[in-house]
């Protein structure tokens, strides 16, 4: 969360800085997809977006003042490089169970983005809208947070989103819906070396409902590069299970430790959250039969070793899950699919005032063994692997100014049922293979506000390059352009 900020007026010429760079990634997007009209449209509304921008910052000043930072005294850039990458002391603030500072009475705060996508084809083979708010300006979603201080021992992060995202299968039209978003309540206990002058260890429990997002580097998936993305646009159907498949599905429950600054693990186990753990995820279970649920309790590891020194951090480690899983939930007896994610990630960061650098990576292996799904006809194989390639590398100038470059691959094992074709996802070969990039430019007037401008391009979706659905859509008809707007206060 950001921290105690004073709102300054925006100067005309870092627009121009900014601008030039951003107009000309909208150009080659649009002309190179619908001419000079789509050119047209997207100079508008980047220029509308930082308009907006600009006035916001020019009224008043204007105090910010989110749940920790109130508790912490901390301005935005002590925890984070950018929302929500985590610093050094954003790291130790997560792990000593969001405790650091002074309870609040109303430990509250809010999070808003707004913002507008431009997919190169938006529409399927059969001419069927893909997304119903394609270069519309619209609201993506908003946030609630409770978050902060309990006691000196116990601390949480609640999130209960509301999401402009949910498309009516019938009408085709987007709606609200609200749920329990990322939640994460812990606790901890400290203690010093014998000379009482230095930290040596940390030690809590967790409960938590999304896999991954109690860690505290930015290298895992909870809160993992791209932090925004465009809504209701066409993504890859292939995706190990760890990365998102049971965010506010289940409940976690760990226990971690970490040793004089350098030594982390954790052990967790997951378990769908039902009966007494229903709230965390809350909005978010369409009923029963609606889709899959873990049988009984699932392992999860997590070990790193963490340097800091100077303005540097470096930490080297890895992670991974073993889970059984009923393909349908009404059915809680016979065969489970069994899935097995290991991998390993890595984080290194550079901070300083002036200049801000960070690289991510992580490879992950999944091995999948159909038990259920197979005989059922799911699937073409009983089993197979699957690889999912992740890295990133920001740099941000006077934590204002910041580019980012992504590369991200998807790969393994054929499955023409399992991945099967269709209008717009699925493989005509079978193939879980995408591969493709993303160029980010974010420009922070204020420390609690992001102007952002994505861009993601696919070099290959769904296995194919061109005609990957059999129905002549190529991966490049996937490419998006996204203005993003995201405030938190």
């Amino acid at each position: 969360m950001c921290g105690l900020l004073i709102g300054v007026k925006l100067k005309t010429d870092k627009l121009r800085i900014v601008f030039p760079v951003a107009s000309h990634i909208a150009r080659r997007h649009a002309t190179g997809q619908g001419g000079m009209k789509m050119w047209d449209r997207w100079k508008n509304r980047v220029l509308r977006g930082l308009a907006l921008v600009t006035l916001a910052s020019g009224l008043q000043p204007t105090w910010a003042l989110p749940a920790y930072a109130r508790q912490t005294g901390q301005n935005c850039v002590a925890c984070h490089v950018s929302f929500p990458e985590l610093t050094p002391y954003g790291r130790l603030f997560k792990l000593t169970g969001y405790t650091i500072g002074l309870r609040q009475d109303v430990p509250l705060a809010a999070m808003i983005q707004v913002g507008v996508a431009s997919t190169a084809s938006n529409h399927d083979a059969n001419g069927n809208v893909i997304n119903p708010r394609n270069d519309v300006i619209a609201p993506s979603q908003g946030s609630l947070f409770l978050a902060g201080k309990a006691t000196d021992n116990i601390g949480a992060f609640i999130q209960w989103t509301f999401a402009y995202q949910n498309i009516d299968p019938n009408s085709g039209n987007v709606y609200w819906h609200s749920g329990s978003d990322n939640t994460d309540i812990r606790i901890v206990g400290m203690s010093a070396d014998a000379a009482e002058t230095e930290l040596k260890w940390i030690y809590g429990a967790t409960l938590h409902n999304n896999p991954t997002a109690q860690d505290v580097w930015n290298s895992t998936p909870a809160f993992g590069f791209p932090y925004t993305g465009p809504p209701n646009v066409p993504s890859p159907t292939a995706a190990t299970q760890i990365e998102g498949a049971w965010a506010q599905q289940v409940a976690g429950l760990g226990g971690y430790v970490f040793y004089d600054k350098t030594w982390y693990g954790e052990a967790s186990l997951y378990r769908t959250a039902d009966g007494v753990f229903s709230i965390l995820r809350a909005g978010n279970w369409a009923g029963l039969g609606s889709g899959p649920s873990l049988d009984g309790y699932n392992p999860y590891v997590r070990f790193a070793y963490n340097r800091d020194w100077g303005a540097n951090s470096l930490m080297v480690g890895m992670f991974g899950w073993r889970i059984n899983v009923f393909p349908n939930d009404l059915i809680h007896n016979g065969p489970t699919d069994r899935f097995t994610d290991l991998a390993v990630d890595s984080q290194y960061q550079y901070i300083t005032q002036e200049h801000t650098f960070t690289v991510q990576g992580s490879l992950i292996h999944e091995s999948q063994n159909l038990n259920a799904t197979y005989p059922a006809g799911g699937a073409a194989n009983l089993n197979n692997t699957l690889w999912s390639d992740k890295i990133k590398a920001t740099y941000y100038y006077e934590r204002q100014y910041g580019v980012t470059l992504g590369l991200f691959d998807i790969y393994g094992s054929n499955d023409a049922i399992l991945y099967a074709p269709g209008t717009v996802g699925g493989s005509s070969n079978g193939s879980p293979a995408s591969k493709g990039y993303i160029v980010e430019l974010n420009y922070l007037p204020i420390q609690n506000v992001r102007l952002m401008l994505q861009y993601t391009g696919f070099t290959k979706f769904n296995g194919g390059t061109t005609n990957y659905d059999g129905f002549g859509r190529t991966a490049r008809d996937n490419n998006t352009l996204f203005l993003n707007v995201w405030a938190a206060f």
